[in-house]
């Protein structure tokens, strides 16, 4: 331990008491806690009337650990990578649209265990305020469950019957602001002064039009700006998202204090995964964005010390939608590697998926992800192809320029593609917060931009029999670029758009809703019948979950390399792990497309397709929209 720390640590121990893995834990993580703080408060009297309580925190939650999670805790101590191996498989639902109640999640895990489900992660389901609540983002009780899904002792009671199926649980902690309605903002409505400091509010329009200079807006169209009056206040709230959501002050230790406790009280539920939502936004800086700034990294790794002392089977997952190298820093690197999140989102991934699919190439997907920095050491991405989110078309200039496009022309191409309005597409999705440029993001299910909706009402089998091709090929590439794959609810059986959406007043102003549809459980009880579109869906990617688990080159922290394959159409991607290799080729036309069967044999793999094609002299000719995993 360095020596600077060393009073501080001693000190620390006449206060906190425990069993013998606890207090090597806390002198292992105690610099990797108090170090970040010193380094932002230290000059903050509140920090030293802060850190007793933080400390004592952490020795409560470790000291009342249940029996059953502090196994856990030195199981995943001795398997951190219990998140990032082959078999891993995550599904994403909200729990009301999936099952009713948390209860009714309950009664569905043969489901999720029948389809290979090893992570679920279950949408907002902490109490918000009244709708609008940004689907649930706007938190008024970190401590209770929304109270229509259950209650606090139900949520523990799922994470008990998750951990007897072999499977994790992660649930959201909006980590950058609370909903208005919160205690803490009505405290300071009611005069507070303390709890007035817990967030970020201005007495005029000077300093906030200071920082309006630099910031971008999240929805321009619902919720311009960043700041809104509160009268009762008397004063402008930074309000990032939504005028009822007010972004916490980071600046103030007691924030820190109280945000950890809410964490440390979660994992006490049996919680194995906390999903950090907003965390880029956390520390505002005049002059720029305020997002990820230096000190966001700091209060990353102060969160994940404390937890990895007092609950070390819980793992934090970053909702980061930045740009590549902005993002992987979330995964700890530098000073800060093996010290934040375990994953991330590889929202790269899942647009360069959907721009493949709808230009016919591979050029931009290949040299995009070939420039995309490395995975650090203990950290994954999470590979998905659809989320309850729009799709924001993040295609750099650069990227576009180094395939011979433009950016702008390109997004404005996929805006138009996926809203059914470019001449032969296939999709049925919508555009979300449209620009004057032209343009858009794009909300709209898996299998509505993938033609199936379109397909499926105009009775076209042939059509149909190409969705569904489309939506195996982009799972596929999902499951097997190396990572953490999620399945978002009922894209397993070809859920379409909600179409009624917009008759609910309270979501009318918002078409993601569209891409939240209800489980059609009557759907699912199709997947037995193989002539059935919920039939070929789910085989199929059952059969990808089996053959991943079967795959070690998988492994989420394997090497991955995007290789040109001399074909356009044809995507082609080297994963590598622990001696273990996989060639994937990935067709992503409606036309056979031919790949030299030299590239296989140069990297070592042997030349079996399966039925995703066949061979043919010296090439191998791939299927539409065949994805051939090739092993060694």
């Amino acid at each position: 331990m360095r020596a600077e720390v060393r009073a501080d640590f001693e000190r620390a121990l006449t206060e906190l008491d425990g069993d013998d893995a606890f207090l090597v834990r806390l002198e292992r993580h105690f610099a990797d806690l108090r170090g970040p703080l010193v380094e932002l408060y230290g000059a903050d009297p509140r920090f030293d009337e802060q850190w007793p309580a933080l400390l004592a925190a952490v020795a409560r939650t470790a000291a009342a650990r249940d029996p059953e999670l502090r196994e856990l805790d030195h199981e995943r101590e001795i398997t951190p990578d219990w998140l990032h191996r082959e078999h891993a498989v995550g599904y994403v639902a909200y729990v009301d649209r999936f099952a009713g109640t948390l209860q009714g999640v309950r009664e569905r895990l043969p489901y999720l265990r029948e389809l290979g489900v090893t992570y679920l992660h279950l949408m907002p389901l902490l109490r918000a305020r009244p709708a609008p609540n940004d689907g649930g983002y706007a938190v008024a009780d970190y401590g209770a469950v929304e109270p229509a899904l259950g209650t606090i002792d139900d949520l523990r009671a799922l994470a008990s019957d998750l951990r007897a199926e072999g499977m994790a649980l992660c649930v959201d902690v909006v980590v950058n602001h609370t909903a208005r309605e919160h205690p803490w903002a009505q405290a300071a409505l009611a005069g507070d002064g303390r709890r007035l400091a817990y967030y970020r509010t201005f007495e005029d329009r000077s300093v906030p039009d200071a920082y309006e200079a630099t910031l971008p807006q999240v929805f321009p169209d619902h919720a311009p700006g960043n700041f809104t009056w509160e009268p009762a206040l008397g004063r402008w709230v930074w309000t990032t998202f939504n005028p009822y959501q007010w972004d916490l002050d980071y600046t103030n230790p007691e924030v820190f204090v109280a945000m950890a406790e809410v964490m440390l009280s979660l994992s006490a539920v049996g919680v194995d995964v906390l999903r950090l939502d907003a965390v880029p936004f956390l520390w505002k800086r005049r002059g720029t964005d305020c997002q990820n700034q230096p000190e966001v990294h700091l209060l990353v790794q102060a969160f994940r010390a404390l937890m990895r002392i007092a609950a070390p089977a819980v793992a934090f997952k970053a909702e980061a939608i930045v740009s590549p190298r902005q993002l992987v820093t979330y995964l700890g690197v530098g000073r800060h590697e093996g010290k934040e999140c375990d994953l991330a989102y590889h929202n790269v991934l899942m647009v360069l998926l959907w721009s493949a699919l709808a230009s016919r190439r591979v050029a931009l997907m290949t040299h995009a992800l070939r420039a995309m920095p490395p995975v650090p050491r203990g950290a994954g991405w999470l590979t998905y192809v659809r989320c309850h989110d729009d799709i924001g078309w993040a295609i750099t200039e650069e990227d576009a320029g180094a395939a011979g496009e433009s950016g702008h022309l390109h997004r404005r191409f996929l805006a138009d593609f996926y809203a059914g309005d470019f001449p032969g597409s296939f999709a049925r999705g919508a555009r979300f917060q449209p620009e004057p440029d032209g343009e858009a993001r794009t909300s709209g299910t898996a299998a509505a931009l993938a033609g199936l909706e379109a397909a499926a009402d105009a009775g076209d089998e042939e059509q149909v029999d190409l969705a569904i091709r489309r939506l195996v090929l982009l799972h596929a590439l999902a499951f097997s670029h190396g990572g953490l794959p999620l399945l978002y609810m009922g894209d397993e059986i070809g859920l379409r758009n909600d179409v009624a959406w917009s008759q609910d007043p309270l979501r009318s102003d918002d078409n993601r809703w569209m891409h939240r549809p209800w489980m059609d459980w009557a759907a699912a009880g199709r997947r037995y019948d193989p002539g059935s579109v919920e039939g070929r869906l789910w085989g199929a990617i059952h059969r990808l979950v089996e053959e991943r688990k079967a795959s070690p080159a998988m492994h989420a922290q394997g090497r991955s390399e995007p290789l040109w394959t001399g074909n356009d159409h044809v995507f082609g991607l080297l994963r590598e792990h622990a001696g273990h290799r996989l060639l994937v080729l990935a067709n992503v036309t409606e036309h056979e497309q031919r790949v030299g069967v030299h590239l296989v044999h140069e990297h070592g793999v042997v030349p079996r397709p399966g039925g995703a094609g066949r061979l043919e002299a010296d090439d191998l000719v791939l299927v539409p929209y065949g994805c051939a995993w090739l092993t060694s």
